[in-house]
C-alpha cells in the first residue's frame, strides 16, 4: 500500500489534468483519487470532479457521491471525510443527533453542504447559516450541536452557545502570537477559551477535526480497494 502524489504547475491546461485523471482512473493499481482544491480559475472543477471514477472516487465529492447523499433512501459509495468524520466525533462523543437541533456555520461544497446533509440523514433538524444569514448569534443560541466551519478566526463566542452544546471546530485560521517561534498559532472558527467554559463537547484547533479527516480517507481508500478488487 502506497500513495503517488502528482503535483502539476498552476498554469496546467484542462485537457492536461483530465488526461491525467483518465490516466489513473484507467490503472487498476490505483484505488482511490483525490484532487486538491479549490484548482486554479481557469480550471473546471465541476468538470474535473466528474471525471473520476465513481468507485475511486474517496474524497466523496463526485456529483453522484453527492447525489445520493441528498436522497432519502440512497448511499453513496463514499462521504465527504471532513464531514464524516465531524459525524464520527459525534457519535463517539455519545451526542445525541436525532431530534437535535443542529446549526452548520458555512455553506461551503467540501465541509458545510456534506455536513449538513449527514445531519439530515440522521435526523437532526438543521439550520445552515453562511454570509446572508441575519443574526446568526441568535441562530446558534439555539444548536444542541453546533458544526463550525465559516472561515473566519474565533468567530463564535462563548454567549452565543447553548450551555451542554456539542461543538464541532473545522476552521484553521493563523492568529499572531509573538510568543511562538513561527509568530503565529492555529486557532479555530470558535474562541475555544470562552466556547469551552459553556459547551458539553468542543474539538480543540489543531488535533480535533483534522485527525479525523485523515482517517476517514483511509477508511474511503480501503473501501474502495475492497470495491475495485475481485
Amino acid at each position: 500500500m502506497g500513495s503517488i502524489s502528482q503535483q502539476l504547475p498552476a498554469e496546467t491546461t484542462q485537457e492536461d489534468l483530465e488526461a491525467l485523471i483518465k490516466k489513473l482512473n484507467a490503472d487498476k493499481g490505483v484505488h482511490g483519487i483525490l484532487v486538491q482544491l479549490p484548482l486554479p480559475s481557469h480550471l473546471n472543477e465541476e468538470r474535473v470532479l466528474q471525471l473520476i471514477s465513481i468507485e475511486k472516487d474517496v474524497d466523496g465529492f463526485s456529483p453522484i457521491n453527492i447525489g445520493r447523499l441528498a436522497q432519502k433512501g440512497r448511499e453513496p459509495l463514499f462521504v465527504p471525510c471532513t464531514p464524516h468524520g465531524c459525524i464520527y466525533l459525534l457519535e463517539k462523543a455519545g451526542v445525541k443527533i436525532e431530534g437535535a437541533n443542529a446549526v452548520v456555520l458555512g455553506r461551503s461544497n467540501i465541509v458545510g453542504m456534506p455536513a449538513a446533509l449527514l445531519l439530515i440523514g440522521k435526523n437532526a433538524t438543521v439550520t445552515v447559516c453562511h454570509s446572508k444569514t441575519r443574526d446568526i448569534a441568535s441562530v446558534v443560541r439555539q444548536a444542541d450541536i453546533l458544526i463550525a466551519a465559516i472561515g473566519k478566526m474565533e468567530y463564535v463566542r462563548g454567549d452565543w452557545v447553548k450551555p451542554g452544546a456539542a461543538v464541532i471546530d473545522v476552521g484553521i485560521n493563523s492568529k499572531p502570537d509573538p510568543t511562538k517561534k513561527s509568530g503565529h498559532r492555529l486557532v479555530g472558527d470558535v474562541n475555544f477559551d470562552e466556547v469551552k467554559e459553556v459547551a458539553g463537547f468542543i474539538t480543540p484547533v489543531p488535533g480535533g477535526v483534522g485527525p479525523m479527516t485523515i482517517a476517514m480517507l483511509m477508511k474511503n481508500t480501503y473501501r474502495a480497494a475492497e470495491i475495485q478488487e475481485p
